[in-house]
């Protein structure tokens, strides 16, 4: 009789996981809390979807061939239940060591959910702001969809009609005058939604810099912004589709949030040739 392949039982720790948020490659995060314990805290660890751990029956088919990560409230049977059914539907699941109580120990970024729009009967999130877009409105919904809901939908719309667009399709409008989400004083959208979500870290907060230089006209606030700026009208004039220029730059701040987290103090010398009398 062959051998059967049993399925691993593994955990990742709170400080893994964080490297791997906000990455192109990070694993579904699923947060599979009771509707009691997510009552009493309502934030969510970042990039995470909530969904009910007695349907994942229903939802894990849609997860089926990528990895996942799911927590509950401290890592046990919810999670550990609910991640070896992800196992049996073809999902590479892990469960979070120690769970939303864990993260929450380890003092890392936490969702302040109640500030999130409403979502639609497919559970996102909708945005809306306008067309061709260049700065703040590439950087916002790469922000969302990196930290705040991967599955976020963004519409662009002809700048007079956002408002109007957003009360018809029940989307959030951002980066224009006289709505919540669009600057504040000296700081862009993308520092307010830093700000209002709660999802700080040091290499956000440097990734802030740079798009408020770009954006704001202040290439003095750091050495990279005109670089940004570059980079970001090129695109614009690459892409005639919006979502088109969505999709390549969220490449761009890919790489532009791995080097305000991993490689700010590399530096790239070339030797100076001496030219010999």
């Amino acid at each position: 009789m062959r051998g059967r392949i049993m399925s691993t039982f593994t955990t990742i720790s709170s400080d893994k996981l964080a490297r791997l948020i906000g990455t192109a490659n990070a694993p579904a995060l699923i947060d599979v809390r009771t509707e009691e314990d997510f009552a009493a805290d309502q934030r969510l660890i970042p990039g995470s979807i909530k969904l009910s751990h007695d349907k994942v029956q229903d939802w894990g088919r849609d997860f089926a061939g990528r990895r996942a990560i799911v927590a509950c409230l401290r890592g046990e049977k919810l999670a550990q239940g609910t991640a070896a059914w992800l196992r049996q539907l073809g999902v590479q699941a892990e469960t979070l060591e120690g769970g939303f109580e864990g993260w929450k120990a380890a003092k890392l970024p936490l969702l302040d959910t109640r500030k999130l729009p409403p979502r639609d009967a497919r559970g996102r999130t909708v945005w809306v702001t306008r067309a061709r877009p260049k700065i703040d409105r590439i950087a916002c919904p790469w922000l969302i969809r990196r930290f705040v809901d991967p599955n976020a939908v963004f519409l662009y719309v002809t700048p007079s009609e956002v408002v109007g667009v957003g009360e018809r399709f029940n989307a959030a409008p951002f980066d224009i005058e006289n709505v919540f989400w669009s600057h504040r004083g000296e700081l862009c959208t993308f520092d307010v939604m830093i700000e209002e979500f709660g999802i700080a870290s040091p290499a956000l907060l440097r990734l802030a810099t740079l798009v408020r230089g770009a954006d704001t006209a202040r290439p003095d606030l750091a050495p990279e912004a005109p670089g940004l700026l570059a980079a970001s009208l090129g695109l614009s004039r690459m892409y005639d589709d919006d979502l088109e220029q969505l999709e390549a730059g969220m490449l761009l701040y890919d790489a532009f949030y791995r080097w305000c987290r991993d490689a700010t103090a590399e530096t790239h010398n070339w030797p100076t040739n001496k030219v010999k009398a």
